[in-house]
């Protein structure tokens, strides 16, 4: 069971009306709805195929702009941690190794996931029209889904210990939360996009 005075005490290190508490909050819930909304805009009218004068052009835009919104995103993460009160019994060095620790269990998954994926299958490629073709199954897929999701929260949480931030564990499930919303659109989503690849094939 969860200790709710344990949590109390823990958030009450938080000040939650802090300007860079709440950009950084902003920052995180904007960045999935932001490629959710201009990847299924574009899915429906392949509008900036046309502009950029192919899919892959596109998607290779786009996966530049997330790139930079998620750079402005980890700045604005850090930036709110500063601002705000340590957690002093945390603030020693088998937190600090289990951070970076975790950190580093959170970067393999990104990166395997990336190099699993390639470019255009992690930054939206089937919502260009990029498809792959086959599930990928391997490493970290093989061990659960949406590793590079979890894997960027789990880099966070491994920052949040490393600092003995209560602020950035507060952010970090910001980021969960977040990240879970965006899995429950993406997923039904993509599925129905290789659905109609399938269907596509057979009646050919």
């Amino acid at each position: 069971q969860v200790d709710v005075a344990a949590m109390a005490r823990l958030f009450g290190y938080v000040d939650v009306t802090d300007t860079g508490f709440i950009v950084a909050v902003l920052s995180i819930a904007f960045n999935p709805l932001f490629w959710n909304v201009v990847a299924r805009w574009e899915h429906k009218t392949r509008v900036f195929s046309r502009v950029f004068g192919s899919a892959h052009a596109a998607c290779y835009c786009l996966g530049a702009v997330i790139l930079l919104l998620n750079c402005v995103r980890s700045h604005c993460f850090t930036e709110a941690m500063k601002s705000q009160p340590k957690l002093e019994g945390w603030d020693c060095h088998w937190a600090y190794y289990s951070g970076l620790a975790i950190s580093a269990v959170g970067t393999l998954f990104v990166i395997s996931s990336f190099l699993a994926l390639g470019f255009t299958g992690t930054f939206l490629g089937d919502y260009f029209g990029i498809l792959m073709e086959a599930k990928v199954t391997s490493f970290p897929f093989s061990v659960l889904d949406n590793p590079m999701y979890w894997g960027s929260t789990a880099i966070y949480l491994g920052w949040s210990l490393m600092h003995a931030s209560p602020a950035g564990l507060l952010l970090t499930a910001v980021v969960a939360i977040s990240y879970t919303i965006a899995m429950l659109y993406e997923g039904p989503f993509t599925e129905e996009i290789y659905r109609q690849k399938q269907k596509g094939v057979k009646n050919k």
